[in-house]
């Protein structure tokens, strides 16, 4: 008698085992030019073998691609590039195609390939082309989804390659040359590489590969395919210039001033493994402003790293957390040695320290050493004091001549394991402080990536008038397959642990322990695309006196509809008082935080739409009488046609009876706190027009204003609660900042660009809060103004191809 429920078993262990082997395709070499037109007419193409039967890898993972979405793929290659030809059937009226700027995922369906030429699953080199035309590219040395919108990954690389594609009746047609000075591959005859190819059909959010990636495992880089047999190939000479030259009009309030700047970045591939970049000269002028803040927090303002210098190719420096580029090229942080804050004052400074040259070296061996160096060079930089009394102006260095230092070894091993050695360092002329901090970090995975154990010792040390050192060590357990996963973390950090000289750091002197648990579906259901829950629970004590600094548990559900649409939502329990020793900016003092409630949501719709919506509401009840957090925003956002797109945000942020302190020690030692209102309203406009898939027009506007209102005022007691005080006046704030930025950007060569830009920047900042919005958003326009426009020329040349001009 037959059994059947055991027939059908064994059928399905044998279709998915089918997906989960890996698959290979033969390399060919062609003799024949290769147009790169899109059009697939070359009588090559019609001998190369065929890379067929694409799987999915969301949302429904190992599903096989419809059979009206059929793909294919061709490979050939000679001894300049590599050559791909794609063909992705579908129906040509639903194909989604919106023209952005180069390496920014609109809405539109893409291709892309993944390459690897030491086939060691450690780095792939990735290429996207959407079906407008769009090129994008990445370096992937981070697992998680293959999907192109896995920011993750290294974005801000950028490689000169060609491509082309074409609408057709029955789709679209793609097709790719990607010279091999874009990659990385051994000296070996006869080759074999990592490959995989990928298709993203958008208005479904369906995400297909060739070799199948299996969800269930959280490593992703190691699952290509296998290109066979790729011979005698020879690395070209790998060295890039790029000049550039940029002028820039500013009218400000301090004056009118006409500047011209010119320099120029190198790129120059050592050996076949390692890769030197250096800037000389650099530019920073064009990069996105930051998004100012008054800032009323114990802690500095952390900006995001816009110059691409430090975000291109940075992956390896970054594996310790004791990089933050900022500190580059920031603002001075430094007063002489004989400066008196009660006798003179810093009335003018620059607003940031001028960066003379940087280079970093950086890459990987085939056995999977990775190493990295980074250093840059900052000038001395001088302030004006005047004397509060006299007026009597004079120059004083407010920073040295200071060398930044980073040195990486990372050692990868069994595909996705890694142990890695960090130290930076900064040196600074002359008496002022030096720091360096070493890192031992260890990233261990079970051979079927199931689990994992990751860890670190870090130690630093400040040498100045005085040696200061300290310590951070963690440890963390964690499942990172299945449907159901769960990690356990520990963490503690010595009081004077320190790394904010060239890394970021916010808290010190505490001990941790966390876990979570988690649950996702692997595949649809009925009602979702995925679906997850997971439950948080995290203790953290102060070193020296074991006071509670924070302690929570925490619930999250996120899900992602049928019709794409995404919700999530997260409940937050803070059941006991803890104590922050932060918020009075004085050593070994301390304020208690009332236990509270957190409930959060989020709501994003499908961006395929024409009109989408993000929207949140955060809300925070504390266990004290009318202490209330709370913040809604919303976003819509308007995709006109395939070149236009407007996105406006406004968010809304109000904290009711906020306690902190205003800075102020009074000749007692008491220290003053404020109970206050605090209401925050920021504006956001994007727009974007693109002309062509090489042309754009980019609109970037935002406005802050924030007041905050006292209500009344304490004196901090040594048990972290406070007595009240005399009511102080003249402590509210009034903060408005206003920043836009108007582009036109022409992509005229490969990775070369001319950009013109119109910048106009506002602040203003007062004790009167008398003053309603609008009053408040006129008062930036009255005097604060300042107007910058510019042009900058960039253009990328290739020493393989400009030997040729001559």
């Amino acid at each position: 008698m037959l059994n059947f429920p055991r027939l059908l078993t064994v059928f399905f262990l044998c279709f998915f085992a089918g997906f989960a082997q890996q698959k290979s395709i033969d390399a060919v070499r062609t003799n024949a030019r290769i147009t790169v037109d899109g059009k697939l007419d070359e009588e090559a193409w019609r001998t190369a073998p065929v890379a067929t039967d694409f799987v999915m890898f969301a949302p429904d993972n190992g599903k096989a691609i419809a059979a009206e979405k059929r793909t294919e793929v061709r490979f050939l290659y000679d001894n300049e590039a590599v050559y791909i030809a794609g063909t992705l059937k579908d129906d040509p009226k639903l194909i989604l195609k919106e023209i952005t700027q180069r390496d920014v995922v609109g809405t539109a369906d893409i291709f892309g390939v993944f390459l690897n030429g030491f086939n060691d699953g450690q780095q792939d080199f990735q290429f996207f082309v959407t079906a407008s035309g769009v090129q994008l590219d990445r370096l992937a040395t981070e697992d998680g989804e293959v999907n192109v919108s896995n920011f993750s990954q290294d974005m801000s690389w950028d490689a000169i390659w060609d491509s082309a594609t074409e609408l057709t009746e029955s789709g679209w047609t793609v097709e790719m040359k990607i010279p091999y000075a874009a990659l990385r591959f051994s000296k070996e005859q006869v080759q074999n590489w990592g490959l995989n190819f990928y298709r993203e059909i958008r208005r479904d959010r369906q995400v297909y590969t060739w070799n199948f990636v299996d969800a269930k495992i959280a490593t992703t880089r190691n699952q290509n395919g296998l290109l066979k047999g790729i011979q005698d190939v020879k690395t070209t000479t790998r060295l890039f210039f790029i000049p550039y030259s940029s002028y820039y009009y500013e009218d400000t309030p301090g004056g009118i001033a006409n500047t011209v700047k010119a320099g120029m970045d190198i790129k120059y591939g050592i050996n076949d493994a390692f890769t030197l970049d250096a800037i000389l000269v650099p530019d920073f002028g064009q990069t996105r402003f930051d998004n100012i803040i008054l800032n009323l927090t114990p802690f500095e303002q952390q900006f995001a790293e816009n110059r691409p210098f430090f975000t291109e190719g940075t992956d390896l420096f970054s594996k310790a957390n004791l990089l933050y580029t900022r500190r580059i090229g920031g603002p001075a942080r430094f007063r002489p040695r004989d400066f008196d804050p009660t006798v003179e004052s810093l009335t003018d400074e620059p607003a940031a320290v001028d960066l003379l040259n940087a280079l970093k070296i950086s890459g990987r061996t085939k056995g999977g050493l990775g190493i990295g160096v980074l250093n840059a060079i900052t000038e001395e930089t001088y302030g004006t004091f005047t004397n509060n009394e006299t007026g009597a102006t004079r120059r004083a260095i407010i920073e040295p001549l200071t060398n930044y230092n980073v040195f990486v070894v990372d050692q990868r091993f069994n595909n996705n394991s890694s142990v890695t050695y960090t130290n930076t360092s900064v040196l600074r002329n002359g008496f002022y402080r030096d720091a360096t901090v070493s890192a031992l970090n260890f990233d261990l995975y079970t051979k079927d990536n199931s689990y994992n154990l990751f860890g670190d010792f870090k130690y630093s040390s400040i040498f100045g008038d005085t040696y200061v050192d300290g310590f951070k060590t963690s440890l963390n357990f964690e499942k990172t397959s299945g449907k159901w996963r769960y990690s356990l973390f520990g963490k503690y950090l010595s009081d004077n642990y320190e790394i904010n000289d060239l890394g970021i750091l916010f808290q010190t002197n505490y001990h941790n322990a966390y876990v979570d648990w988690s649950y996702r579906i692997l595949n649809p259901t009925g009602w979702f695309n995925s679906f997850s829950v997971a439950f948080r629970n995290s203790v953290e004590f102060q070193n020296n006196t074991g006071r509670v600094q924070d302690y929570y548990h925490n619930v999250s559900i996120s899900a992602t509809s049928r019709a794409n649409d995404f919700y999530s939502f997260e409940a937050q329990y803070n059941p006991l008082t803890s104590y922050d020793f932060y918020m009075p900016q004085v050593e070994n003092r301390f304020n208690y935080v009332p236990g509270s409630y957190i409930l959060n949501a989020y709501y994003s719709s499908n961006y395929n739409r024409t009109f989408a919506l993000d929207a949140r509401l955060n809300y925070r009840k504390y266990f004290e009488y009318n202490r209330i957090d709370y913040v809604y925003s919303v976003s819509p956002r308007i995709r006109v046609n395939d070149r236009c797109l407007l996105i406006a945000g406004t968010s809304y942020v109000r904290s009711i009876n906020d306690l902190g302190s205003i800075g102020f020690v009074d000749d007692a030692g008491s220290i003053y706190y404020t109970r206050r209102t605090v209401k925050t309203i920021t504006t956001d406009l994007t727009g974007r027009y693109a002309l062509n898939n090489r042309m754009t027009f980019n609109l970037t506007a935002r406005h802050y204003w924030l007041t905050s209102r006292n209500k009344a005022n304490f004196t901090l007691r040594d048990d972290g609660f406070l007595n009240a005080a005399d009511f102080i006046e003249g402590i509210d704030d009034n903060f408005g900042a206003f920043n836009l930025d108007l582009s036109y950007t022409w992509w005229f060569a490969p990775a070369s660009q001319v950009t013109v830009l119109y910048r106009n920047s506002a602040q203003d900042y007062r004790n009167d809060l008398s003053q309603n919005y609008g009053r408040s958003f006129q008062n930036l326009f009255a005097e604060n103004m300042a107007n910058i426009f510019s042009i900058s020329f960039r253009y990328y040349i290739d020493y393989n191809r400009a030997k040729n001009w001559f």
